[in-house]
């Protein structure tokens, strides 16, 4: 029964991260009118450039979310708090219950550990045991892009196709076992991703709310959903970001209690 519950704690947590403190000053939802539309490139390359230049670059962010969580029908609201070095670690916190902490998590690219307040059990593996719930090309970073509304980086090659549809950018291609499809919107960030692999029955759902955050002069969506389905299991996620922080120095405390039980 403890395994179960961690479980599903842990797949929330890598969807959500698949992704803090309190902000100093509030970040602020702002309505940015359309550019003009670029143009495509004849040449790939400047059209990859110009997709790549849209990122958000950080040092660390701390992100303050509402969260609603939908788990083949067992629907749950929470408060997570965020935080990122990247390239390095993501730090998730989960509050419920009238602000108790129920769950924590440390992901990196080489281990993931969760702890479970709830229950007294903690949960540490390889990166690699996130392939039980999601297909084998998912690495650290792109848990990292999602969160933060930036492109993943395996996705704009050479090999992939770039068209303009009625003012729509739209990326598309494949990678080993995966089929994706990533449209932008006219401020050239990424509206929605597709992401399927037949071959295990998996697929992603990502889309991005169409408004932004100001922070520090960079624009980061302000909200999220995800649909994740993998074999009989639903995952919808609706995540609002309420403050975003960059570059701050943050903390990224993770511990164990000796009377926790650890879960394999």
């Amino acid at each position: 029964m403890k395994r179960n519950i961690l479980n599903s704690i842990l797949l929330v947590l890598l969807i959500v991260a698949i992704a803090g403190c309190k902000a100093r000053k509030p970040a602020v939802t702002v309505t940015v009118s359309p550019p003009p539309v670029n143009e495509l490139s004849k040449k790939k390359s400047e059209n990859i450039k110009l997709l790549k230049s849209k990122d958000v670059s950080f040092k660390t962010l701390s992100i303050k979310v509402k969260a609603n969580l939908d788990i083949n029908g067992n629907k749950n609201n929470a408060a997570m708090n965020i935080r990122m070095e990247n390239d390095k670690q993501i730090w998730v916190s989960i509050t419920a219950f009238a602000g108790i902490e129920v769950a924590r998590a440390l992901i990196t690219a080489d281990s993931i550990k969760v702890r479970n307040n709830i229950q007294g059990v903690y949960l540490k593996k390889p990166f690699s045991y996130i392939h039980r719930y999601t297909s084998k090309q998912v690495n650290f970073q792109w848990l990292q892009s999602i969160l933060a509304g930036n492109t993943i980086t395996e996705f704009l090659t050479e090999q992939a196709d770039i068209a303009e549809e009625n003012g729509v950018w739209k990326l598309q291609g494949e990678k080993e076992t995966l089929a994706y499809k990533v449209l932008f919107d006219a401020m050239m960030k990424i509206k929605e991703t597709n992401i399927n692999d037949a071959k295990s029955g998996q697929a992603l759902k990502i889309v991005y709310s169409g408004a932004y955050l100001n922070v520090g002069g960079t624009k980061i969506p302000n909200g999220l959903t995800i649909n994740s389905m993998a074999g009989t299991r639903r995952v919808n996620i609706e995540l609002e970001y309420t403050a975003i922080e960059r570059n701050l120095v943050l903390e990224f405390p993770f511990s164990v209690p000796a009377k926790y039980e650890l879960v394999n």
